[in-house]
């Protein structure tokens, strides 16, 4: 190996890594290795892992190359391959068959290798990481923005002017989250090269030569020992060493003058299979048998062309000298190799995606068996790797011939790399081939009871809508809808039901109220429950949005029936009603069945690819855990939409990620933290100018996330940009709620004559809504306007009315908020039901890891107990010393395990008292008698004996 000198400075940063790696403290770095081709990234990285490893660390090694850059996660294939994991099979371990899912897996499996490797901790090194393909980059960008808590370095060498805008943009975001390390590599010095590296590689050069090389190359290193190798070459042969002037690629093509020509086809050879070459195929590829390639092998592994590498396969020593190799040999002859290669591995049973690469660089016409393995190759990395399957199809394409027999075929490719090119993000490309696609597509065509035609058309609605041209997508429906003849009666119900899609999003559902009616009366008629299903979801959501609740639980109902006797085969097609049911139902504060609804809608989606529906479906049951106050897991479901969304490529729906995260990080980071805010204004930054739901969600959590970061006048000046003229762009739903922003800054600036106002219309609109969460909000903004005019008692009691509307309804996030709000007041009056207060709220928001709620418990503390201590709660009538013992630690949260421990009991006995003590309270599970247990709490015992709720 070729000494390593003047890199001192970097081998320093480079061990401190692994200090702090290895620290107590210590977590995952992504180190990122840049420079120009040939500058030494693989040899410093090669002396990295060589570190670890003498530190006890487990290392893995991977490579992309630059022939195969549509081989689905091919360097972390190389890293993994001791690992037992397909990357590209969608059945993956836990990947539930999406790129996402798969994504989660390796960022686990990484955990585990660096947590029970034969050492302490993992380094993997990924080189020429600039030629990675889309799935490896988007892989290393979760792993940036999700790092695994686990001793990991995942160290990246790649050429900064051939990095990708992508993984240069996630190397830099992962620099602002402080996971990644930046090492900019630069010439080796000049005394260096010529008083070490010179003597040591090429005895008897001369100084003064020496330095000529060394200006010659600018201090590159590989170019620097590919020209002392040609001069040596050279002088040995009695020759002129080559001009400086020659280049690298003609330096390093000098390396190959003295091979004989069976050498330099296996070297050829050796450049076409890349670092897949074992002597089996180098033999099949060259035409020669094993013992003479192996003959080869060893001339030109003396002559350090090659290297061997793991599974006795062999690769060209460096990628520049692979590409000049490749490059150089004979076009014809490159496409032989690369036919012979796809025939040895398709007799070796390799699947289609190993075989596409070979196939495409060696096709040179129509060939319908070639484009039936690029078709397979694309069919099998749809889900794990699109940008893979639309570049299969896109090569298919290519080589198809336009002629009538054809097309068929074409159609059906054309719409299968329209819909992976919109799973990976290339969402204008796709639209414009669904374009194509429909204008191939004549109205008459359609004999069958589906058409191609209407499955372009809905699909480029799709990409209408994720791009945000809500207007486009809408007169596509309805222009397709109107056409004579008309659609199919089941066309018809699959265009309607992608028109009522876009309600409530930019479409008031009012204007598509009668279509989505008319959709639902021919699904009837058809006797399609599924399409049912989806319209009444349509219906619940929108209604639910618009706030009509008696109409929302009525299409619920109806749609929760249907989709509940439906089987998930029924619904594989389309899951998106399920995100739609469970999000009206969440809104109705329905949150057990909102939660039932989106796990099995996520089961579907994964198992079927269904990415565009995971977002919405991620965020639901994310938006469930917050309101049940469940954070940790509720960051985690927004994040992983986070992931999807950007991978998606869809601004808005980023928008409403963001919008949906920022509000999760509110309550779950400390307070002081400015986290919440800046997801936030990512948020409002990717919705843009729009003004539909999903930007005014997003302006109203920057106005909540800029409260809770104390800047009143940003809150108010951000609610009212997102609700637009009289607020009506608020969702109407939700206002209630959102009202309550304006009324506390309106206090908190002054304006309490704008506060009472607000307040008034918060109380009237949540009597409409009869949501307890809606009320509970509407209680505590008129609380915040008494509060404010001094009226301490009063204020106390409508916190407390809070208390219990929130508790009813189940939300315990705004349970604990409205009893942190209320206590300090409350301790004026009744300080011991004050201190319980306290006491339930901080218990409720140290258990669902709202750190802003126990931070804001520990800061009015000092106002709640300053009074004298509580006296014992009155004790529930009917119950034994033991059964009241038992009935607090239930409303404490403890577990029946946690009671039998606590009393030095058996579970067995903590469970018949709890037997007894529902059937004497009249109550039927632990949370209801935590509800009844608490509300003893809270009341004073004056106000008589308290019975079942």
């Amino acid at each position: 190996m070729t000494p390593l000198v003047s890199r001192a400075a970097e081998l320093e940063f480079l061990d401190s890594v692994l200090d702090r790696t290895l620290g107590e403290d210590g977590g995952c770095s992504v180190v990122d290795l840049a420079g120009t081709a040939g500058i030494g990234k693989s040899r410093l990285m090669a002396e990295f892992c060589r570190r670890a490893q003498a530190r006890g660390m487990t290392v893995l090694r991977g490579r992309a190359s630059e022939y195969e850059q549509h081989i689905p996660y091919r360097p972390f294939s190389d890293a993994l391959a001791d690992h037992d994991m397909e990357l590209t099979d969608p059945g993956a371990e836990d990947a539930r068959g999406d790129r996402f899912g798969l994504q989660r897996s390796i960022a686990k499996l990484l955990v585990r290798i660096a947590r029970s490797g034969p050492g302490t901790g993992l380094v993997v090194a990924l080189d020429d990481l600039h030629w990675a393909d889309p799935a490896s980059l988007e892989l290393l960008d979760h792993v940036v923005r999700h790092p695994p808590n686990a001793p990991v370095v995942i160290v990246v060498a790649r050429r900064d002017r051939q990095t990708t805008a992508s993984l240069d943009a996630a190397l830099t975001r992962g620099i602002d989250l402080g996971t990644v390390l930046r090492l900019n590599l630069g010439p080796l010095a000049e005394q260096a090269c010529v008083e070490i590296l010179a003597p040591g590689l090429a005895p008897g050069t001369q100084p003064g030569r020496a330095a000529e090389l060394y200006a010659a190359s600018d201090g590159n290193p590989l170019y620097f020992l590919a020209l002392l190798q040609a001069g040596q070459a050279g002088r040995n042969a009695g020759q002129d060493a080559p001009p400086h002037s020659a280049g690298l690629g003609s330096v390093l093509l000098d390396e190959l003058t003295p091979l004989t020509p069976a050498q330099r086809r296996t070297a050829e050879a050796v450049a076409v299979l890349g670092d897949r070459g074992s002597t089996a195929l180098l033999s099949v590829v060259t035409g020669r048998d094993e013992t003479e390639v192996t003959a080869d092998l060893g001339a030109l592994t003396d002559r350090d062309l090659l290297r061997p590498g793991p599974g006795g396969r062999w690769a060209l020593r460096h990628p520049v000298l692979r590409a000049v190799v490749h490059e150089s040999t004979r076009p014809l002859e490159r496409v032989r190799m690369h036919r012979l290669a796809a025939d040895a591995l398709a007799a070796a049973g390799a699947p289609a995606g190993e075989r596409a690469h070979h196939v495409e660089q060696s096709l040179t016409g129509w060939d319908p068996h070639a484009v039936a393995v690029l078709s397979e190759a694309a069919e099998r990395s749809a889900a794990t790797a699109p940008a893979s399957s639309a570049h299969w199809l896109g090569v298919a394409l290519i080589h198809l011939p336009d002629q009538p027999q054809h097309a068929t075929l074409r159609r059906d490719l054309m719409l299968r790399r329209a819909r992976a090119l919109g799973v990976c993000g290339g969402l204008r490309e796709s639209r414009d081939l669904l374009h194509e696609v429909i204008a191939m597509s004549p109205p008459d065509e359609a004999g069958a009871p589906r058409s191609v035609r209407a499955s372009a058309v809905t699909l480029c609605a799709v990409m209408e809508r994720h791009l945000g041209r809500y207007a486009e997508a809408v007169a596509l429906l309805r222009r397709e809808l109107a056409r004579t003849p008309g659609p199919s009666d089941a066309d018809a119900v699959e265009l309607g039901l992608e028109l009522g899609s876009s309600a409530p999003h930019a479409t008031a559902y009012p204007q598509v109220r009668a279509d989505v009616a008319r959709t639902l009366d021919l699904a009837r008629s058809l006797g399609d429950e599924v399409a049912q299903a989806g319209a009444l979801a349509i219906a619940a959501l929108g209604e639910t949005y618009e706030g009509n609740m008696g109409a929302a639980r009525e299409a619920s109902d109806r749609a929760a029936a249907l989709v509940d006797a439906l089987t998930d085969h029924d619904l594989a097609g389309l899951c998106e009603p399920l995100a739609r049911l469970g999000w009206a139902e969440a809104f109705l504060e329905r949150f057990a069945d909102a939660e039932r609804h989106a796990d099995r809608g996520l089961a579907i989606a994964r198992r079927g690819g269904q990415l565009y529906v995971l977002p919405h479906l991620l965020l639901c049951k994310a938006y469930v855990h917050i309101q049940t106050l469940r954070l940790e897991t509720a960051m985690e479901l927004a994040d992983e939409a986070e992931t999807i969304a950007r991978g998606i490529g869809s601004d808005e729906l980023l928008a409403f990620v963001l919008a949906n995260k920022a509000y999760a990080q509110m309550f779950a980071l400390p307070p002081g933290g400015q986290g919440a805010l800046v997801v936030a204004e990512e948020a409002v930054a990717a919705a843009g100018a729009r003004t539909n739901w999903w930007a005014s969600i997003a302006w109203c959590v920057l106005g909540q996330a800029a409260m809770h970061a104390g800047d009143a006048q940003r809150a108010r000046a951000a609610v009212l940009r997102g609700g637009g003229e009289n607020l009506n762009a608020l969702h109407p739903s939700m206002r209630p709620l959102i009202l309550e922003t304006l009324v506390t800054s309106a206090i908190l600036t002054g304006d309490t004559d704008a506060a009472a106002t607000w307040a008034d219309r918060a109380r009237k609109e949540a009597e409409e809504l009869d949501l307890p969460s809606q009320q509970a909000s509407a209680l505590r903004s008129t609380a915040h306007c008494r509060s404010a005019a001094g009226d301490t008692a009063v204020a106390a009691e409508l916190f407390e009315e809070a208390v219990d509307r929130t508790a009813r309804g189940g939300a315990v996030l705004w349970e604990a908020f409205s009893l942190l709000l209320g206590a300090p007041l409350t301790a004026v009056g009744n300080p011991d039901r004050a201190r319980a207060m306290w006491t339930r709220a901080r218990q409720l928001a140290e258990a669902g890891g709202a750190r802003q709620l126990t931070g804001l418990a520990d800061a009015i503390h000092p106002l709640v107990h300053a009074a004298p201590p509580a006296q014992p709660p009155a004790p529930v009538p009917g119950l034994s010393a033991r059964e009241r013992e038992i009935a607090a630690l239930v409303a404490d949260g403890l577990t029946t395990p946690a009671i039998a421990a606590r009393l030095f009991l058996s579970p067995r006995t903590v469970e018949s008292h709890l037997s007894r003590i529902y059937r004497k309270t009249g109550v039927t599970s632990r949370a209801a008698l935590a509800v009844l247990q608490t509300r003893l709490e809270l009341r004073d015992t004056a106000n008589g004996p308290i019975g079942p709720t």
